[in-house]
């Protein structure tokens, strides 16, 4: 389901407050003294990924410098500190990064651009969620451990969930635990492909149920429903950025 319908909403932006360990990084390749200035590095491996966290307001370019997407604050519309999935990065020569190139809580799905690294504090995520929307399961892993497997609902045929990879960019605690979201939500970078007029313009999320028997069908409006206490337990072990891949 999108996050619409939420009376209300406990954001954890104080608890949440991201330590990295620095905003600008040393991306040094191993056995070098220099870097070649310009030149784009992936950031991240299989196990392990990074977050960039807006520190006051970010402009986000199509490049760097040029054609400016869009401008983002330091909150989001929920309250929540503004989360970029970090995917790679331009050195300076003496090996800082200069810019980001990160994934966007925008439409479209899958939506790519550039940040200057002054922007942005950088944190790194070891957690990652692998959803089969065939089979209707959830992974959890943190790093190569599978922490967790659980069968979840997913969109119905008339509000697929989206399929592709994206990231955690919110985390929500749900002032009503019995309701249709249970306990609590983590936001992704995903976006309905059918519904737009809902809350954030139809972006979905990894959520909790008022009804379980849901678990397991295609019966949600394109968002992932997961039995409440397993949703606890994911909640408790992220801290946003996590990279979300969703399988058909």
């Amino acid at each position: 389901m999108s996050l619409k319908l939420v009376p209300v909403v406990t954001l954890l932006a104080a608890a949440l407050a991201v330590v990295p360990a620095t905003a600008s990084p040393k991306m040094r390749p191993s056995g070098t003294k220099t870097c070649r200035a310009g030149v784009l590095h992936s950031v991240g491996t299989a196990t392990a990924a990074y977050a960039a966290v807006v520190k006051s307001a970010a402009r986000v370019y199509e490049k760097p410098g040029r054609t400016p997407l869009r401008r983002f604050q330091r909150l989001n519309e929920n309250g929540y500190p503004t989360t970029f999935g970090l995917v790679g990065a331009i050195l300076t020569r003496a090996c800082s990064p200069s810019w980001y190139r990160v994934e966007l809580p925008m439409r479209p799905n899958g939506s790519i651009g550039y940040v200057r690294s002054a922007d942005v504090l950088v944190q790194q995520v070891k957690a990652r969620f692998e959803i089969d929307l065939s089979s209707r399961e959830l992974r959890f892993f943190r790093g190569h451990k599978l922490l967790l497997r659980t069968p979840v609902a997913v969109g119905s045929s008339a509000t697929p969930t989206p399929v592709g990879r994206f990231y955690v960019d919110q985390r929500i605690i749900i002032t009503d635990p019995n309701g249709p979201y249970g306990p609590a939500a983590l936001g992704i970078s995903a976006f309905s492909n059918v519904l737009t007029g809902w809350a954030r313009g139809g972006q979905i999320a990894i959520h909790g149920t008022d009804a379980p028997w849901s678990i397991g069908r295609a019966a949600s409006h394109g968002c992932i429903r997961v039995p409440n206490e397993t949703l606890r337990r994911m909640f408790a072990a992220t801290i946003g950025g996590e990279p979300v891949v969703i399988h058909p």
